[in-house]
């Protein structure tokens, strides 16, 4: 098992990241506070995870909360159903909460962990590979808003986060794969050795290369709770990880939801930032074709292969939460990192969506 510290000044925890963690009864124990604990999960993990992780819980009342599988399903409508069993079943804010399962699960039961009597105790317990390398560190927590993603949520820190890397045994492909669209994005941000075993590994990253995944992930959680812990609220420099986000996350809500999962539409997103920082020169257009050839390479999308109009798609941009004036704030990359830019060219952006999104 590694151990990866996140130094806040608050609340600092540990992310642990190994195989067999699920069952390791010492470690998932250690984090449920108080008399009860809810699992929340979903139809898709339960049969494979939950007694594993409720047969490690001793000393408590353990109960489980399904949640329908799916990006659709972080409302609140799952939010509320979440509230109520903790008011039905008089959980109280020194009880735990345990998030099973994907981003969807993390996000909508973190934000229930945070509002339920103003913050109840709260562990991450990630089974896919995006979740694993960004979603479920940081504190970051949501549903989503009818016109945007992650609209309504809160900065919520776990107790820990435990990342038990065979779950990624059990993952479909196309969601397996969804991971590296993140993956990606550490690259782009910096992590030079990331980028290295990318370009180096690919078909055994494909084949699910235990020990090459665990590496990605621990590279990829070190250097998010490196600027987390700079800038836990997203003052500043911890904008920069949604390298590519604004465009995914306005491709997500054009498609309700339902064509796209997150790494898959941030993979897209990533592309079209590349292609906005050429067209301003701020890097070469060789990168935009070496991360084409690359994110083309991991079977994700390059594009979206339906057409959004360009109105409908720029007004969803504006709606994201980045923004701090009448411009759209991007995350644009130059040759030594990436930049935070406020973007008043919309002719420029609508090019690069009529050419991504048609």
């Amino acid at each position: 098992m590694r151990l990866l510290p996140l130094p806040l000044k608050d609340n600092p925890y540990t992310i642990h990241i190994g195989s067999g963690l699920l069952q390791n009864k010492q470690l998932v124990s250690s984090f449920c506070e108080g008399e009860n604990v809810l699992i929340v999960t979903n139809q898709l993990v339960a049969p494979l995870y939950l007694d594993k992780v409720q047969n490690t819980i001793e000393g408590k009342t353990v109960y489980h909360l399904l949640i329908d599988d799916g990006e659709v399903n972080k409302s609140r409508e799952s939010l509320f159903k979440i509230i109520d069993f903790l008011v039905e079943n008089n959980f109280r804010r020194n009880d735990t909460l345990i998030a099973l399962g994907g981003g969807v699960i993390g996000d909508l039961a973190g934000f229930a962990a945070a509002s339920y009597q103003r913050g109840m105790n709260l562990v991450q317990v990630p089974t896919t590979l995006l979740s694993q390398v960004d979603s479920s560190v940081g504190g970051k927590t949501a549903i989503n808003h009818q016109q945007g993603k992650n609209l309504i949520g809160a900065f919520y820190q776990p107790s820990a986060v435990i990342i038990d890397v065979d779950t990624l045994d059990s993952l479909p492909i196309r969601e397996f794969l969804s991971g590296f669209g993140e993956i990606v994005k550490y690259a782009l941000l910096g992590e030079k050795q990331i980028a290295e075993i990318l370009q180096s590994n690919l078909v055994s990253l494909k084949e699910r290369n235990k020990p090459l995944l665990e590496e990605l992930i621990f590279l990829s959680c070190q250097m998010k709770a490196n600027i987390v812990a700079r800038d836990e609220k997203e003052k500043g420099e911890r904008a920069l990880l949604n390298l590519g986000h604004t465009f995914a996350h306005a491709i997500e809500t054009l498609t309700d939801y339902e064509r796209f999962l997150h790494g898959e539409a941030v993979s897209i997103g990533i592309l079209m930032a590349l292609s906005i920082s050429a067209k301003k020169s701020l890097i070469n257009s060789q990168v935009v074709k070496q991360y084409h050839q690359l994110i083309s390479e991991l079977g994700l999308p390059v594009a979206t292969g339906i057409k959004l109009a360009s109105k409908d798609f720029v007004a969803a941009m504006r709606k994201d939460k980045k923004n701090q004036s009448e411009a759209i704030r991007l995350v644009l990359a130059t040759p030594s990192g990436c930049i935070l830019e406020e973007e008043n060219d919309f002719q420029l952006i609508t090019e690069i969506i009529n050419q991504y999104c048609s």
